[in-house]
């Protein structure tokens, strides 16, 4: 295990919540590899806690599919599946659809800058490199649409799936390519909003999303095979 994450602190959330917290940010970050061990003991020292928070937590992670417990082996990083990322995708389509419309109806000038502005961020954050800040640009940029709905219920829900979703948009932005489609969308989808065209604002949308599914099962796809040639040659050397 050589992910890089540690331990924050909060005095107002009992131990076992901010282990948990701490293993959920670093699988939905990446820091936590699919399909990564998650070995109790080693765990337990380098958060410096006794190995009751962590299997506590483990069996959180499980219940949100984050974890799953395979017999003789113990906790793993649940892998990205298809399935799962179709789903995911599923309801966000259906759940943007709503915020799109609502927000190419009320969006005031001012959200509108906002949503350049931050079209804009993310295209300068990409130079940075960091696939993590870059994943903060996205949300940001999404978020205005969301609040711009004017909608507290259609917000929360996006909000509660959006921990789920950064998952995935984690893996899709390890494309360079797909960075740049990012950037091009985002000002195309701005400009949709902008002059109240719903319909080409939903289609841009759906688009945006199709490509991020698309992108992921490439990503997902190839870090399989990497896996099956790392096995094989593995299996080659004990020969």
């Amino acid at each position: 295990m050589t992910s890089e994450f540690s331990v924050n602190m909060n005095e107002y959330l009992p131990l076992r919540d901010v282990v948990f917290n701490t293993l959920r940010q670093a699988i939905l970050k990446g820091e936590l590899k699919p399909g990564e061990r998650l070995m109790e003991i080693a765990l337990a020292e380098r958060l410096g806690v006794s190995r009751t928070p962590i299997r506590e937590a483990m069996r959180k992670l499980e219940q949100e599919g984050l974890v799953v417990m395979i017999p003789r082996r113990g906790a793993q990083v649940a892998n990205i599946t298809e399935k799962d990322l179709n789903d995911v995708l599923e309801v966000r389509i259906a759940l943007e659809n709503v915020a799109i419309e609502k927000a190419c109806d009320r969006m005031t000038e001012e959200e509108m800058s906002k949503l350049w502005l931050a079209a804009k961020e993310f295209e300068h954050t990409i130079a940075e490199g960091n696939l993590v800040k870059l994943a903060e640009a996205d949300v940001a940029f999404h978020e205005i649409i969301y609040r711009a709905s004017d909608n507290k219920r259609l917000i929360q829900v996006l909000n509660n799936m959006r921990e789920q979703i950064y998952r995935y948009r984690v893996e899709y932005l390890k494309e360079g390519e797909t960075r740049d489609v990012l950037v091009k969308e985002h000002e195309e989808l701005t400009r949709a909003i902008r002059e109240r065209n719903v319909e080409r604002a939903k289609e841009l949308s759906f688009q945006h999303i199709e490509n991020q599914r698309m992108a992921i099962m490439r990503s997902i796809e190839a870090e399989n095979a990497e896996k099956e040639k790392r096995e094989r040659e593995k299996s080659r050397n004990h020969k």
